[in-house]
This record gives C-alpha cells, structure tokens and sequence, in this order.
C-alpha cells in the first residue's frame, strides 16, 4: 500500500507531516512521580517515530499545578524540570524523521489522581457517569466535584496558555487541546454535566465557550507560526456511549465556532470512525460533520488500524489524516509493515494493558 494516499504528505498548520499516518494520544502513566517524562518513556515515543508514522500526538499532558491531573504518573509540562524531560522525547522523534504534538489534557471532574489538590473540579457539582479506571490507578465512583468559580475558569485557560508556551519552549511541533472523551472542556460541553447559569451553561453556544476560549487565548500567546489543534468527541472514557442531543445543529455550532477560533485542526475520535455520527446506517460521521463545518483539517481516530479503512476515510475527503491506537501499541512500526504490505500483529489487551496501562519493558 505504499503508493495509497495514507503515505502522501500533508500539512496541518505550519507543520508538514511525510505521510498521514499518525499515533493517537494513549495514556500511559509511566512518568516519574513529579510529573517528569522518563528514558522508558523517550525509547516508547522513539519507536513509533521509527516505525515510520509522520507524527505523533503524546497521552495526555496536565497543564497546571492545580486541579488539571488526572491520573499518578502522568506527565506535565508545568515547570522547567518537566520541559526539559520532555526535550529528550522531543529530540528522539526528530532524529527518526517524525513530528510530535503534545496533548493538553484537563481531567477536571474526572481526576482520580492528583498529587496537587484532593478534590476534583467539574462545571457544576454533578458527579460523573460510571467508576474509575482500575487500569489508570482508579477505582470506585467518580466523587462529585466542586462547581468551577469564575477564578477556576481563568486559571483552566491560564493554565493552558502557559503549558502551550511550554510545549513550544520544549521543541513540540504543535500542541493539541484535549476537549474530548469527558474531560474538563468535554465535560462543559456535555448537557447532563453541566448545568451552569451563567454564559458557560445553557445553550450549547454557551457550552462550547470554555473551549473556544481556550484556543483563542493559546492562539494568542503562541503566535501563527505554532501549529494548534483540538480533540473533540461524543463518547467519554466513563460514558462511551454519549451522543450529542441537538446531533447536526450542535455539531454545526461546536465544529462552527471551534473552526473560526485560531485552531489549525481537529481530532475527531469516535468507536469506529467511519461510522454515522447519530443514527445506524445513515447520516455523515463526526469526522465528515467536523470537515463540512470546521473548516479546517481533519485527524479521524477511532479502529482505524485496517489500513484500507483508514485509507478510505481519507480517500472521501471525510478526514485529511488519521491517528491509530491500539494498532500502534501492537504495532510500533504498523507504517512501515503497511507500506511493505506485511501481516500486522494483534492487539492483545492482556499483554500490553494488563494488569495496567503503564509501559511495559518488552514495549520499548
């Protein structure tokens, strides 16, 4: 498959990727207690970028030293200490020919780990759907969080402005905001979740507020010439099955104003990509909804490590690059194997997942 449009190059921002084949952002808590990342973690992102994938989205990277962390042993880019680890990281993808885009990931209401704080923060004290994953160190309900202040809310953006600021201080090719799967900006966003009064809660303009402020002021601070994305989708990671109420008229507002925020793409995940965004069978996917009224670039996650779907989603213009998951971690090198056109290994949850998402040594 060497000659597919998977491995022709693209350009989302100001960052030319070789080909369109990227890793999705994974979470793996295999940092250092103080949030810094590891040499196990520099030869895990080092094999993908060898392997052969044009980028690499990092797991999810807390912005702040307040409520943003969501799992022990997550990685943050909040001090100096953490830039520099994530120098090493940034390096090592270079020197093998790839990109690297760090994820900023608020946990908000659903941190089951923060080495800052003990109480979480979500849009309203509304607990949060399902349990903690055992996998990430968690287990048993959600609590129910503290309502976000107006102060909580400038600090979210302050947080993620600076943590941008830092990403491009440590040499990251881009960053991507987390506003998917649950988390604080998803968790705004989300009807059930929120039921503020003021200018963030209601409507799903007002919903979606956090978020394109969030953009508009990491736009701001780090300039045109730094590549800016965000991840949006309806599942959660404690509600997968979440789909959004208003279906095309929210997906035109929220695609809509995150479109003409400053955002130089978005990351559409969904269980299967391909798939209707609303109803079985019929209707356009979240990815085609988000090219139809973003306007902008599109990155389509969701079961794409058959490399003909993942081809296919591209071909019909629905997604201009895709992000592989679990086909990655069975796969370091799954670029290289489909361009040669070689049998792919399984996922195999037990071996790589069990009994917890850290990396294992066999991985690296």
């Amino acid at each position: 498959m060497k000659d597919t449009i998977l491995f022709s190059p693209v350009t989302l921002g100001t960052i030319d990727f070789g080909n369109r084949a990227g890793v999705a952002p994974m979470t793996r808590t295999s940092a250092a207690y103080e949030g810094l990342a590891t040499d196990q973690m520099v030869s895990y992102y080092e094999k993908f970028a060898r392997g052969g994938f044009g980028f690499i989205i990092t797991e999810g990277i807390y912005p702040d030293d307040k409520y943003s962390q969501g799992y022990m042993n997550q990685p943050g880019i909040v001090n100096d200490d953490q830039v520099q680890s994530w120098r090493k990281v940034v390096e090592a993808v270079h020197q093998q020919g790839s990109k690297i885009i760090a994820q900023l990931m608020h946990a908000g209401a659903l941190s089951q780990g923060n080495r800052f704080v003990k109480e979480a923060m979500g849009p309203s004290a509304v607990k949060p759907k399902g349990e903690q994953l055992g996998i990430y160190g968690g287990e048993g309900a959600f609590p129910t969080p503290k309502e976000a202040a107006k102060q909580d809310i400038a600090d979210v953006i302050a947080g993620f402005v600076k943590a941008a600021q830092r990403a491009k201080e440590a040499g990251f090719d881009g960053i991507e905001i987390h506003g998917a799967n649950g988390y604080i900006l998803d968790q705004f966003l989300t009807d059930y979740m929120n039921q503020r009064t003021d200018e963030y809660g209601g409507s799903t303009e007002n919903r979606v507020r956090l978020a394109v402020e969030v953009v508009k002021a990491v736009r701001e601070a780090v300039g045109p010439d730094f590549t800016v994305g965000i991840r949006i989708s309806q599942g959660k990671v404690n509600d997968h099955t979440h789909k959004w109420a208003g279906k095309e008229k929210d997906a035109e507002i929220i695609f809509g104003q995150l479109g003409r925020s400053g955002v130089d793409f978005i990351h559409v995940t969904e269980y299967k990509a391909w798939e209707p965004a609303f109803s079985e069978g019929q209707g356009a996917s979240l990815a085609a909804l988000a090219k139809k009224f973003g306007n902008v670039p599109v990155i389509a996650n969701g079961h794409l490590e058959d490399p003909e779907q993942a081809s296919a989603i591209i071909e019909k213009g629905e997604a201009d690059a895709v992000t592989i998951g679990r086909g990655a971690l069975a796969n370091s090198d799954w670029a290289i194997k489909v361009q040669k056109g070689e049998k792919l290994e399984e996922f195999d949850p037990e071996k790589i997942l069990s009994p917890d998402a850290k990396i294992k040594d066999f991985e690296a």
